[in-house]
């Protein structure tokens, strides 16, 4: 279960950038200033080398192999993050009709919505709900069947919901923001017109966003699309264009190979599975000391909010339950700023181990502030 144990490391539980693996962080250290023998830094390197070159596609290779992307489909690598794609998702492909469906179910979908209707129309496929917390049902949803795509976000990290199937669109391409929960668990692609997902959270250091996209919906960019968001010429040069964050890729490669060496996608989802159970289950046994907002069909494995002190929260006691977590040396546990409360992020670098430490500090502040008023 432990994947690594890293006892010597504080316990990061941030929702990105995010813990990255020791073993990892290990290798890119002996290698930081002699990449190969060469005396140079991989930082230090042409973009235009044979060495970057060939980390740059053993790195889609890898994303290829893991996620068992088809050959119709290619795999990107820009800039810009998250907040980059949601403009580049429309800027690429809403202009076959002008207009998209969104599924709004939290705070990166509404931002993508936002983004999106720069550019063409967008209809949202049902109205925001009033508290953030679960996904309407599918049946109650309005698509438009002339729509370019249909878009959702896979798992919001500030809200911590998590869709849990793939929804149907009955042919319109379905898009989707996986930053928080690629290569944490096996999917079917071919289900998909385009895939996105900052490395961040799971896959590497910020400053690259992995781009999969089926190849028919390439080559018919808006007018307005800048060069280096243009999936077509990204595409045909192969995401080295310009000077591409060079450094990110090379760690992400790295991690990948990590992945498939603690026995890939699939053992990555029985580890989020495993620690997500241990830390609601946690929650659920508090009699109410501790409390998670969201309906229980829509719990994200990768972010869990919950409150400290009631079904409300105690903000007196979050912030002691803050500060006695960071004596140990256990980090960013805190809320995202429009939530409040508490935030755990359960990633693929984060070991059951070190859930366990939590759950287990997690006990003994409810033994020690129960009856905190």
């Amino acid at each position: 279960m432990g994947l690594g144990s890293g006892a010597s490391r504080s316990l990061n539980f941030g929702a990105g950038p995010a813990k990255l693996p020791t073993e990892v962080l290990e290798e890119v250290q002996d290698e930081v200033l002699s990449y190969l023998s060469s005396g140079m830094s991989l930082m230090e390197m042409s973009h235009r080398s044979k060495e970057y070159a060939k980390i740059n596609k053993d790195a889609q290779d890898a994303v290829r192999e893991l996620l068992n992307v088809p050959s119709n489909y290619k795999i990107l690598f820009i800039q810009g993050g998250g907040t980059g794609a949601f403009a580049a998702i429309a800027l690429n492909l809403i202009n076959r009709t002008g207009t998209a469906d969104y599924c709004v179910t939290g705070t990166w979908s509404e931002k993508a919505a936002k983004e999106a209707a720069k550019y063409g129309e967008v209809n949202l496929a049902f109205p925001k709900p009033k508290k953030l917390g679960n996904v309407p049902k599918q049946s109650t949803w309005i698509l438009n069947p002339n729509a370019s795509y249909v878009y959702y976000c896979a798992n919001e990290t500030v809200d911590g919901v998590q869709f849990h199937y793939i929804p149907e669109t009955n042919g319109v391409p379905l898009v989707t923001d996986m930053s928080s929960s690629i290569m944490t668990e096996n999917f079917d692609v071919s289900k998909f017109g385009c895939i996105f997902g900052g490395a961040q959270k799971n896959i590497g250091p910020s400053g690259v966003t992995v781009v999969i996209i089926r190849e028919d919906l390439l080559g018919n960019p808006m007018k307005i699309c800048p060069t280096v968001f243009d999936f077509t010429y990204v595409d045909k040069e192969k995401s080295i264009h310009n000077t591409p964050a060079t450094f990110s890729v090379y760690v992400m490669e790295k991690v990948f190979r990590w992945i498939k060496k603690n026995g890939g996608v699939s053992e990555m989802e029985k580890h989020a599975l495993a620690k997500s159970h241990l830390l609601y289950s946690a929650i659920e046994n508090s009699n109410d000391f501790y409390s998670c907002p969201i309906e229980k069909a829509y719990r994200s494995r990768m972010n869990i909010p919950f409150r400290v002190g009631g079904v409300n929260g105690n903000e007196q006691l979050e912030d002691i339950f803050l500060k006695e977590s960071e004596k140990i040396k256990m980090y960013q546990l805190k809320g995202h700023r429009s939530v409040g409360g508490m935030r755990a992020s359960l990633y693929n670098a984060v070991t059951y181990e070190e859930v366990e430490i939590l759950v287990n500090f997690m006990k003994e502040f409810q033994d020690k502030y129960e009856n905190y008023k």
